[in-house]
């Protein structure tokens, strides 16, 4: 049986509140935001939110992926991946799309799916 310390859902979204800090592997149909500290492993089918001055070292997985905190492992969206001002990301990040705001600390290899305007694609100024 699961045990849950200091989280409580809001509708869809399960929440892991400041103060507390989960280890080991969390997964889940619906959305996540997380305010404190995880340690292992997130893979969740909907969003996740690592809030300003929460801690994860953990690879994380979901449909969308927003950071104001850090994030130390790897970050992969099937869709977008926004990295706000605050937020520190160490690891890969990969997405449909990734945007990171200005004032961001990013360390890592970044993929996103983009198409090249006509004029870089179609080689010329090479």
């Amino acid at each position: 049986m699961a045990r849950s310390v200091g989280n409580i859902s809001q509708g869809n979204t399960a929440i892991i509140g400041k103060g507390a800090h989960v280890r080991g592997r969390i997964s889940g149909d619906g959305d996540l935001r997380i305010e404190g500290g995880v340690s292992g492993e997130v893979a969740v089918k909907g969003s996740l939110s690592v809030s300003d001055g929460a801690e994860v070292t953990a690879d994380v997985q979901a449909s969308s992926v927003t950071v104001e905190g850090a994030i130390e492992g790897s970050v992969s969206a099937n869709e977008a991946v926004t990295i706000r001002a605050t937020a520190r990301v160490s690891g890969a990040i990969r997405g449909a799309s990734v945007s990171i705001e200005e004032g961001a600390s990013v360390s890592g290899k970044i993929e996103a799916d983009f198409e090249l305007p006509p004029e870089l694609s179609s080689g010329k100024g090479r």
